[in-house]
């Protein structure tokens, strides 16, 4: 009897649950102007029912006998009348406390609802209808996935769902959902070629066409005897999908014959065409980034100073009168370190060498003897002027 009773007070519970939502919706509908419902959840007391495709889960219970002993068993203490709601379930009166109200509040304001209760009193009375939220609630976004209000974005990890593929002279049936997906090798760099197991004992080069055709291009297939192939496809992203049809069970035609069956397996093949192409474009793109890197440091450098010329005796000439010339004399001076630098002195043109470095060291002193001269000069002018701004300063 006590089962039975537990069991009854769980299906009201439960039901008064369901009427608070259908009052909620009711409540929206008519802020919304939405249609009504086809009946009034408030005034609704038939018993909650759960039906499936295997029959009814719940059945009524019948109603307890009306003795002393049960009717002391569903005795409840009354609370005070601001915090209780009470509801009608079927021929039994239910008193169900709302011991913390903040909680039904949250509820109603995330759903854009004045905090209100069944029977129509406010549960926070400091509710302020133009911000939308109460105080001392932690406003909650209605539009967050997992709220009821938008439904929850999918996961990148959900699988594809895999359908039937009909061709002209085969169809392709989806693999189980359920197993897990099929393994494949680690993929060579650069593949194009993948490999096909499991293909019918009838099944032929035009067959493998018509199936793995819609992929995309193929420059080439390799049958073997045995019941599988090698197909090469004319871009790498395409391997992609054909592996999805890893898994497809095939049949030609309408035939059930064993040899007109099979499961494919698609996997990653390492071919050395693929291998060889790979590499090509590798040492191409490496040309291209030393290319890039040459263009951007020449771009960068600093130009480059004239080349000197070679000894000779017009450039001996020309050189000596350079080395005269206050404006050409540090190129001058340039030009004859590097002709000593290469070893061009020897004993036909030692005079010249010679000559040349008097007239540079001449050169050198008069400027020595210039600079001197200009200190002195200066540091006469810097007494007279100290003089002069000291009389001046005196006055």
């Amino acid at each position: 009897m006590q089962v039975t009773a537990n069991r009854r007070l769980c299906e009201q519970l439960l039901g008064w649950g369901w009427k608070m939502f259908f009052f909620h919706i009711k409540t929206l509908q008519s802020h919304a102007g939405l249609n009504a419902l086809p009946f009034d959840p408030a005034a609704n007391n038939d018993p909650l029912q759960f039906n499936g495709s295997s029959g009814q889960l719940v059945t009524d219970c019948p109603p307890l006998e009306n003795t002393a002993e049960n009717s002391k068993k569903r005795k409840r203490a009354s609370l005070p009348p601001e915090g209780i709601c009470n509801m009608t379930m079927d021929s039994n009166s239910i008193t169900m406390p709302m011991s913390d109200p903040n909680a039904w509040a949250t509820a109603m304001n995330n759903l854009g609802m004045p905090p209100m209760g069944i029977t129509g009193q406010p549960l926070m009375p400091d509710f302020d209808p133009s911000l939308g939220m109460m105080a001392g609630i932690t406003p909650m976004n209605p539009m967050m996935p997992g709220l009821g209000m938008v439904p929850a974005a999918l996961s990148q990890d959900v699988p594809v769902v895999k359908e039937i593929i009909h061709c002209k002279s085969c169809t392709l049936f989806p693999p189980n959902p359920n197993l897990p997906p099929p393994a494949t090798r680690d993929r060579p760099p650069g593949c194009k070629t993948v490999f096909v197991g499991g293909l019918p004992e009838n099944a032929t080069e035009q067959l493998i066409m018509e199936v793995f055709g819609q992929c995309g291009d193929i420059t080439a297939i390799r049958k073997s005897k045995k019941n599988f192939c090698h197909i090469r496809f004319a871009e790498e992203p395409t391997v992609d999908k054909a592996l999805f049809l890893s898994g497809y069970r095939i049949r030609l035609g309408s035939s059930t014959d064993k040899k007109d069956t099979g499961r494919l397996h698609v996997d990653f093949a390492q071919a050395r065409d693929d291998l060889y192409e790979w590499e090509c474009r590798q040492r191409m793109l490496a040309r291209e980034e030393r290319h890039r890197r040459k263009m951007e440091e020449d771009r960068l450098r600093p130009p480059s100073p004239p080349p000197i010329v070679h000894y000779s005796e017009h450039e001996c000439g020309q050189l000596g009168d350079k080395i005269k010339d206050d404006g050409k004399f540090h190129e001058a001076v340039r030009v004859l370190l590097t002709w000593l630098e290469r070893g061009e002195v020897n004993r036909r043109n030692a005079n010249n060498f010679y000559s040349m470095i008097q007239s540079s060291n001449s050169h050198i002193r008069r400027l020595m003897s210039e600079k001197s001269q200009h200190e002195k000069e200066m540091e006469e002018a810097k007494d007279k002027f100290k003089t002069a701004l000291a009389g001046i300063l005196a006055q």
